[in-house]
């Protein structure tokens, strides 16, 4: 049963998502602030976090933060609709934002579809699940959804590793923005604008030297490609 941590400070929010999540398969576990939020995550990581911004000890976005190298799916939620807070929680590593009010349903539909591409369900769906990729020290297991760099074992959000997927299956072929996008199939939760950002946190992950990359490259004027092995 997958575990799925809710932090929102307003209770019927809890309850009715909790009580649906619960009803879907999925263990629900509530709770309304940063502090017992990050107390919860020190017991142990959920599947997956359902994160309010606006929290009455803090900001969401610091649970956000403390998550980001620990590969953890992750849909924002707020009350607020501004752009800036979408954008700055999807730069963060978020993996999907809802504006309130919404449906349980709708809620419980996005949980699936982001624990689908956490899964590994990632480019156009034609990849062997079992497909291993190699490029330099850089390791890709698909169907284990890891990531190793000289042996080592790097962790990345669901997006990080949709995007490293996508341009380690094209190795020296050069995608635009749009393009890329194209490719992921994605469903909203990244942007033509943080697309950039997504692959400066990649690199920070994957490169010896993230301002010289060695294996996601720039094509100035383009877009982006991974090198030929």
């Amino acid at each position: 049963m997958k575990r799925i941590l809710i932090v929102d400070d307003e209770p019927q929010i809890g309850e009715v998502l909790g009580a649906y999540l619960e009803r879907e398969g999925f263990e629900p576990i509530v709770r309304e602030t940063v502090a017992s939020a990050s107390e919860e995550l020190e017991r142990g990581l959920p599947d997956l976090l359902i994160l309010d911004i606006t929290l009455p000890d803090g900001s969401g976005l610091d649970i956000l933060r403390s998550v980001q190298e620990r590969g953890i799916p992750v849909i924002m939620l707020t009350a607020r609709a501004e752009e800036v807070d979408r954008i700055v929680g999807l730069e963060l590593g978020a993996d999907d934002y809802i504006t309130k009010p919404f449906s349980a349903r709708e809620v419980v539909a996005r949980v699936r579809a982001v624990m689908r591409r956490a899964a590994g369900t990632v480019g156009n769906g034609a990849s062997d699940p079992a497909a291993r990729m190699r490029i330099g020290s850089l390791e890709i297991d698909i169907g284990a959804h890891e990531v190793r760099v000289g042996g080592k074992a790097v962790t990345l959000t669901p997006s990080e590793f949709r995007i490293l997927t996508v341009l380690a299956e094209h190795p020296g072929q050069v995608f635009t923005r749009a393009q890329l996008l194209d490719h992921l199939h994605d469903d909203g939760s990244i942007f033509e604008r943080t697309l950039d950002r997504h692959i400066n946190n990649l690199r920070k992950k994957i490169e010896p030297d993230p301002q010289e990359p060695e294996y996601v490259l720039t094509v100035y004027g383009v877009g982006y490609k991974m090198k030929k092995p």
